[in-house]
């Protein structure tokens, strides 16, 4: 939990006592400038956006030191020649007598960086580029997003339809759809009264419970179709209770409880412009298949998971 501070910390020491060194050494540079100011050491001109890349800092970081070695004659700034848009970066003649004024500091710096390796039982380097590339791959944020998405959907509870959800059913349904679309003729059948248009036609319905309160439903119903058995379908979510995972839950009950009755492929139709959606269905394994006759004008994508 203080990773931030303690690294903080340690770069503040190194920082100061740098500071101290270019003093030693009689170089006329700020701590902080260093990074820019290596990377134009070779002397070819870059761009801010090449000097950012290539140091990992941001835009508008480069632009604030490049301004402030500007102000002390470290650098000069001019047109692109391949492309006058542009402006490119270079070290000034003080910039040139600096740098070559530094070697001897580099080298001393350098060696007495080694001996602290050398006394150490952990590889700073090493272990700042795996946190680094752990970190770009998934940051800190998503990661706990997803930490408290697992905790939160350990509140819910998938459970069978029964009449008494009836009115749920069909108001998250109404809510979703109302939002993005319209009501279509099929939603008003299956919403109306999803006893006789899915659970008598062989379907079945899930109810997600979260602290006791229906958030989601979902509906497998039965296809009469030579290649899918079932469609998963009127997928709803409260918006209120999005960000606990409570989709994929509702879609993984669907997708089992279909399993267990013997089915060997699922169906589904949605739109492109739900992308949360469409998303979820990719990781739950559903792929695109060729369009299909749909009774939704709603519908422009068909998908299908093979169980």
């Amino acid at each position: 939990m203080a990773i931030g501070s303690r690294l903080r910390m340690l770069t503040e020491k190194i920082t100061e006592d740098a500071a101290k060194v270019y003093k030693m050494y009689d170089v006329d540079l700020h701590p902080k400038w260093f990074p820019v100011f290596y990377v134009l050491s070779n002397g070819e001109q870059k761009t801010i956006t090449a000097i950012a890349k290539e140091i990992g800092h941001s835009h508008p970081s480069v632009s604030r030191t490049i301004r402030e070695m500007s102000k002390k004659g470290f650098v000069t700034e001019a047109k692109d020649k391949n492309d006058g848009r542009r402006n490119v970066v270079g070290l000034s003649q003080k910039g040139i007598d600096v740098k070559n004024k530094a070697q001897t500091q580099y080298e001393d710096v350098n060696e007495v960086i080694e001996d602290i390796i050398s006394q150490t039982r952990h590889d700073l380097w090493q272990a700042i580029e795996e946190w680094e590339y752990l970190l770009e791959e998934k940051s800190l944020l998503r990661r706990m997003q997803e930490k408290l998405k697992e905790k939160e959907s350990q509140k819910v509870e998938v459970v069978d339809y029964s009449p008494k959800y009836q009115e749920d059913f069909k108001r998250l349904n109404q809510e979703w759809i109302s939002k993005f679309f319209k009501m279509e003729p099929e939603d008003h059948k299956a919403l109306g009264n999803p006893q006789s248009y899915i659970i008598s036609n062989g379907g079945f319905i899930v109810v997600a419970l979260y602290n006791n309160e229906p958030v989601g439903v979902c509906a497998g119903l039965k296809m009469n179709d030579p290649e899918y058995d079932y469609e998963l379908a009127k997928m709803a979510v409260s918006p209120k209770a999005q960000g606990k995972n409570i989709g994929w839950l509702l879609g993984q009950a669907v997708i089992d409880k279909a399993r267990r009755m013997g089915a060997k492929k699922l169906y589904l139709e949605s739109n492109t412009i739900l992308k949360p959606a469409i998303s979820l269905y990719q990781k739950m394994g559903f792929k695109k298949v060729a369009g299909r006759i749909s009774p939704y004008e709603r519908s422009n994508i068909q998908m299908e998971l093979d169980l």
